[in-house]
């Protein structure tokens, strides 16, 4: 992969940027997107943000060696404290990590999302948790996609920000409102399926247990039954 070539997954998130955006993709990683998203003159202005050197330095080359120096500034910085209020960003990437990290950098830098109308988010896991976190946060899903590279299923959420009053159920924030909306789908279903596989097993071993986590079983059969009822399969 590179900037002129995205994965299939990178290049989904690149697909729900707005022209002419001004995006923070924070964990850039080599700053392929932003690159990418710059050298098809797609984006204004972009912040490719690392919190740790190395990548940083290495989103920082890809840059430069690409000539977009004045289009894209790469940042070393926790989360989204790389952003200024002078940067104008409308736009914030956050994609490749847990949901639970995504909401925690979401959150610790909320103060930053005050101009920001529009997050592409793309959580490897706990997608739930970023659902959550957008809802109580006031930024409605419009879009949502999943998808299979490399033996590896994908979720991608976009929200926009929105000043009406909503909230999404139990349901839509496991399954998402608008994957729900699209289906029958294959790739959901090979998701859902393996998943209900490994809760049926992890219910089964605590069960045995000398002392059984009832409430955590409980949890756990509330949402087997809702994948059952998502998949149709009955029992």
């Amino acid at each position: 992969m590179n900037a002129d070539k995205l994965s299939t997954r990178l290049q989904t998130v690149a697909n729900f940027v707005d022209p002419g955006a001004r995006i923070a993709d924070i964990g850039s990683d080599h700053a392929y997107l932003p690159v990418h998203l710059a050298k098809k003159d797609l984006i204004e202005f972009a912040i490719a943000g690392e919190v740790v050197k190395g990548p940083h330095e290495n989103a920082t080359t890809e840059i430069s060696e690409q000539g977009l120096r004045n289009l894209i500034d790469s940042r070393l910085g926790d989360g989204l404290a790389v952003i200024r209020p002078d940067d104008h960003i409308d736009t914030v990437v956050i994609a490749g990590m847990g949901g639970t990290l995504i909401a925690q950098i979401l959150e610790t830098g909320k103060q930053k999302l005050d101009n920001v109308t529009t997050l592409i988010l793309q959580p490897n896991v706990g997608e739930n948790r970023v659902r959550n976190w957008l809802m109580t946060n006031h930024y409605i899903i419009t879009e949502e996609q999943i998808l299979k590279e490399d033996h590896h299923i994908y979720e991608i959420i976009v929200a926009k920000k929105t000043n009406k009053t909503f909230s999404y159920s139990k349901k839509q924030l496991l399954f998402g409102p608008e994957l729900l909306n699209k289906l029958p789908n294959p790739i959901f279903k090979e998701k859902w399926e393996a998943e209900l596989a490994r809760e049926r097993i992890a219910i089964h071993q605590m069960e045995q247990a000398k002392q059984i986590p009832q409430e955590r079983i409980n949890k756990l059969n509330l949402k087997t039954s809702l994948i059952k009822e998502v998949l149709h399969i009955e029992d």
